[in-house]
């Protein structure tokens, strides 16, 4: 039995009299699935400026990420609330001239990130809604990052909730962080802002990183409090990586004091433990 993407918005409540249109973003200038995934704003703005009026008199817009073998993710509808053309002095890309403000709808929190179509002609990019997508597959989501090494990751602030939240027994990333001491770099990627850390805990660096998801975001650092506290979501601008691993049985004198020694190489705000 085929079932498609219409059908499953439909029994969401979806309006299917609206003027909608589907929407599968994959761009060879620009790795579409990382901007989603660690900048949503950055995603949206790219989302929403346009090189042609395309979305022009559309109510909603049925969006997706391009995956490999004409498929696609859904990851939300959007509702288009206004259009207005960018000016030339304010355009990111020359040949975006087209704005649509957009807001995301609620309602299909089930599907979002979980459903997989299969796209009808990969090279109409945007199609009206009346073209039926089947859908292929129903996942849990997004992959887990795979860990690799200490030294080789930037994890977005949504990932990190996905890893701090998985409490299968083969959750490698809790294996691994545990089991070492280190420095982390906390980098707002609205404003490029850098936040120096340390961890030394009984369970090392993924005890303090599990601190900052359960304080959505900020870790009981002063600074990113005030962010965070300002704007709930702030937290998904922020990026994890490590700049320095250490055994465990390194001291804790010591490992502050690589701490204070990169903050002052990088001239980056020092995080509070």
């Amino acid at each position: 039995m085929i079932i498609t993407i219409q059908e499953l918005l439909k029994f969401h409540g979806f309006d299917t009299q609206a003027k909608v249109k589907l929407v599968r973003h994959k761009d060879a200038r620009l790795n579409v699935y990382n901007l989603y995934r660690q900048n949503k704003d950055a995603f949206l703005e790219y989302q929403s400026a346009q090189s042609k009026p395309v979305f022009h008199d559309v109510d909603y817009i049925v969006s997706f990420i391009g995956e490999d073998n004409c498929r696609a993710r859904f990851i939300g509808v959007y509702k288009i609330i206004a259009e207005k053309n960018i000016d030339e002095k304010l355009r990111k890309d020359p040949s975006d001239i087209f704005f649509y403000e957009m807001e995301e709808m609620s309602g299909f929190e089930e599907l979002k990130e979980r459903v997989i179509v299969k796209w009808s002609n990969t090279i109409a990019w945007n199609q009206w809604y009346k073209n039926e997508m089947e859908v292929v597959e129903i996942t849990k989501g997004f992959k887990k990052k795979p860990f690799t090494s200490y030294l080789d990751f930037i994890l977005p602030f949504d990932e990190l909730k996905e890893l701090v939240n998985d409490k299968s027994n083969d959750n490698e990333w809790r294996l691994m962080l545990s089991k070492i001491y280190g420095v982390y770099v906390i980098r707002d990627t609205k404003t490029n802002k850098l936040y120096i850390g340390s961890a030394y805990g009984k369970e090392g660096v993924w005890q303090r990183w599990e601190k900052y998801v359960a304080t959505n975001g900020h870790g009981g650092n002063k600074s990113l409090k005030e962010l965070v506290n300002a704007d709930p979501q702030y937290g998904s601008n922020f990026a994890f990586s490590l700049l320095v691993i250490m055994s465990k049985n390194t001291s804790d004198d010591v490992v502050r004091g690589q701490e204070q020694l990169l903050k002052n190489k990088l001239g980056a705000e020092l995080c509070n433990n």
